[in-house]
């Protein structure tokens, strides 16, 4: 088989799969299953980027691709459309929506990008709600930190938002009193309320002080990750497994890596 490197190439690829010669697991795939894939492969290519790998960014783009190209086959078996009405789709967007670039529109900054941008949604496509909707079209499949930290976004577009950084911290004090009142009670429902409110206290911190609250957590379970292997190997170097560690054995090794970083 010849390489394949153009887009028309690898959509026959997954026709092929497809095909009743094809592979029975890609035969029985269905869009519900695409979209997992899709949002899996997605977080790879933030990972891949994070990373700061050439290499490794091509590959999980390459999966990406792939997932979306097997919804557009999904799609032209059913006769809804096809990839270039995809591509035509996008295309007239991005020209309708930057006429700063392709028309003779003058913008003084990013700031005035986006406002016509909102507005050309709004009046050029029609697609203002006819009842408000603050928060329609944010994708009810987003992790729950990206969700919460979009969600406070655009309330503080209309003025619902903290004066200061102080005042959301005072808030977060507050939620993280509820919630120790809420464990003295005891009370299951009564604790995961609170502890929701104290994680969304701190997206709105993160948020109010232009910090991306998922990349800032993840950022800190990979280094829990690393600090964690280095454990595990400080514990292997004494001829122990982490089962045979003690705890006071694993937070010095802990606090070693720390100063070591």
């Amino acid at each position: 088989m010849t390489s394949i490197d153009t887009m028309n190439g690898l959509l026959d690829l997954i026709r092929r799969l497809r095909s009743p010669e094809g592979c029975p697991w890609d035969r029985v795939q269905t869009d519900r299953d695409l979209g997992r894939y899709l949002l899996s492969e997605a977080y790879e290519v933030i990972d891949a980027i994070d990373e700061a790998s050439p290499e490794h960014v091509r590959e999980e783009l390459g999966d990406l691709l792939f997932q979306i190209l097997f919804l557009v086959v999904l799609a032209e078996e059913r006769g809804e459309f096809e990839a270039a009405d995809v591509v035509r789709e996008v295309a007239d967007k991005m020209v309708r929506r930057h006429p700063h670039v392709f028309g003779d529109k003058k913008v003084a900054d990013a700031a005035e990008v986006k406002r016509n941008w909102d507005e050309i949604k709004a009046t050029v496509e029609n697609k203002k709600k006819a009842a408000p909707a603050l928060f329609d079209g944010v994708p009810r499949s987003l992790p729950a930190l990206a969700q919460a930290q979009e969600i406070t976004k655009r309330a503080a577009r209309v003025g619902f938002d903290w004066d200061a950084a102080d005042s959301v911290l005072e808030k977060i004090e507050e939620e993280l009193n509820e919630l120790r009142q809420a464990l003295k009670e005891g009370e299951a429902g009564a604790i995961r309320e609170e502890l929701g409110d104290l994680f969304f206290s701190l997206v709105n911190l993160s948020r109010f002080i232009a910090v991306d609250a998922e990349q800032a957590l993840r950022g800190t379970i990979a280094k829990f990750i690393r600090r964690f292997a280095a454990v595990e190997r400080g514990l292997q170097a004494q001829g122990k497994d982490l089962t045979q560690g003690t705890l006071a054995e694993m937070n010095r090794l802990w606090e070693a890596t720390k100063r070591d970083e």
